[in-house]
């Protein structure tokens, strides 16, 4: 695993409510909670990331309530939530807030959804504590090995990793240029995956 910095956001709907956010160097994981907007932005612009991977919907469908990507993946079985239904816009408008305040900055970004990532790398879907010990069999070390991580963190974690597969040529884009890609691994077991 090279030198540079991924980080994964599990990004929360209201500004109030934890949003999740997971450093990855090498194979080291450091895990916060933050809440703004100004919050997440700072720790980017302070550790320039090769990628950001955030997890919500970065785009809304250009008619009806589900854009390409969503309907691909309910196809393949990953269950996503429309980015237009009401209990999802307040997300998915941020979501796109702070996606443009990231790519304004000069960062990449790329959309997740950490549970799809869980279940198309054979791992625990929400048993947030063998989802980390899952981490630490991988060989993540740092925040995973030295406390119990909250939901949002691991969900965070799970947002890099699936970025750190990204830069390794090891996910597929889900989606159309139109309306955004949600970027997804290769169907694979975690116990195969080289870090």
């Amino acid at each position: 695993m090279s030198t540079e910095i991924i980080i994964g956001i599990d990004l929360a709907g209201k500004k109030e409510n934890p949003t999740g956010i997971a450093l990855l160097k090498k194979l080291r994981v450091t895990t916060n909670i933050v809440y703004t907007n100004a919050e997440i932005l700072e720790i980017i612009t302070h550790k320039h990331p090769i990628v950001t991977a955030i997890d919500a919907p970065l785009s809304l469908p250009k008619k009806g309530s589900l854009r390409r990507a969503d309907r691909e993946m309910i196809k393949r079985g990953y269950k996503v939530f429309p980015p237009s239904l009401p209990a999802m816009m307040q997300l998915t408008l941020r979501g796109i807030e702070i996606n443009k305040l990231i790519t304004e900055k000069g960062y990449k970004t790329i959309e997740v959804h950490p549970t799809s990532t869980r279940k198309a790398l054979n791992m625990p879907l929400k048993d947030w504590e063998e989802i980390q010990k899952t981490f630490k069999k991988l060989g993540l070390k740092g925040d995973v090995q030295l406390r119990m991580l909250k939901n949002h963190e691991i969900d965070a974690v799970t947002s890099a990793l699936t970025a750190f597969l990204y830069i390794n040529c090891q996910t597929e884009a889900i989606g159309n240029t139109e309306e955004g890609y949600i970027i997804v691994p290769k169907k694979t077991d975690w116990r195969t995956i080289r870090l």
